[in-house]
């Protein structure tokens, strides 16, 4: 009995020292491989915005997008007058889709604060909204910092337990767009681009999606070690969980990534609540139309997006 007693609390102390393996790299999205991997997409806006999304022969010949000094380059036209159509601007979409996963963009530049503009990181899946929606990344006119939403289909609601202080959630309901605010500046626009970007981690669960924002100078070093532990971060900027009314695993599934550079629409919605916006023109459509040197800014810098899977290995570390 005292061997089985031994025995038993030998076993009790290695398993205590087995710990599931942090995220494996699944794929990188980078200069080498980032325009045969995501698509330019010519269509109409689905979001009603006043932007023209060119094919892929009119943005290179417009010089919209590109690789630029090893960084994938996405931008807007800054040089045409008076359009009439809406901006010439690009959007693209992965051709790969996932379910869950910890995600990693490093961006070195999004489009800057601009009367007019209305840039966006994100994900969608080819159900709209049952197969739902990420906006990681998302703001308009002049805002300061970045709003965080998810759509779905009817029956999920959420809360935001466990997000940064500061982070507020406007809206629980996710078919009308659950939406948290968060407070930091560096995380969107003018301030994000004058550290030099960072990095924006997505970690996406059946049980929920947590957004983190590092700054350039503070990526956590695992991650840019390419191991990266989501559990050594402290609290995610935005953090989406269930609230009781919302099962994850069915309400988001088989999404895409977006990057792309919108005009007007929501922007255009609220265009009044922006006083130095609307002192500069009636509407939004003609301010976009007719400033294009405004948006020299309205670009991406991207030096990769990392897709990570959860591993089942398990090590064993000795005391």
């Amino acid at each position: 009995m005292a061997r089985l007693t031994n025995l038993a609390g030998i076993a009790t102390l290695l398993l205590s020292k087995i710990v599931t393996a942090n995220y494996s790299l699944l794929k990188t999205y980078d200069a080498s491989n980032f325009f045969s991997e995501f698509q330019i997409v010519n269509i109409p806006d689905p979001s009603s915005g006043f932007v023209e999304y060119v094919d892929a022969a009119t943005a290179e010949s417009k010089s919209l997008v590109g690789i630029r000094n090893g960084q994938v380059y996405l931008g807007a036209d800054s040089i045409t007058d008076n359009t009439t159509n809406g901006r010439p601007s690009v959007r693209v979409e992965s051709t790969d889709y996932f379910t869950t996963g910890l995600f990693i963009a490093d961006i070195a530049h999004m489009p800057g604060n601009a009367c007019g503009v209305w840039p966006a990181y994100w994900t969608s899946g080819p159900d709209w909204p049952n197969s739902g929606e990420i906006d990681i990344i998302e703001a308009i006119n002049l805002q300061k910092t970045p709003i965080i939403t998810l759509h779905s289909g009817t029956g999920c609601t959420v809360a935001n337990t466990g997000s940064a202080a500061g982070s507020v959630l406007t809206n629980a309901n996710c078919n009308t767009g659950c939406s948290q605010s968060t407070t930091d500046t560096q995380a969107y626009g003018d301030e994000f681009n004058a550290v030099k970007g960072g990095a924006y981690a997505t970690q996406w669960t059946t049980k929920g999606i947590a957004i983190w924002f590092f700054p350039r100078a503070s990526i956590p070093a695992d991650i840019t070690a390419g191991t990266p532990d989501p559990t050594t971060w402290g609290k995610p900027l935005t953090y989406f969980v269930d609230s009781g009314g919302c099962d994850f695993a069915t309400h988001f599934k088989s999404n895409r990534f977006i990057f792309n550079i919108n005009f007007c629409g929501w922007a255009g919605n609220v265009w009044s609540s922006f006083p130095e916006c609307s002192a500069k023109a009636a509407t939004c459509k003609e301010y976009v139309a007719q400033n294009p040197s405004a948006f020299t800014e309205a670009y991406w810098l991207i030096n990769s997006l990392k897709v990570y899977r959860e591993g089942t290995t398990k090590r064993l570390f000795v005391a």
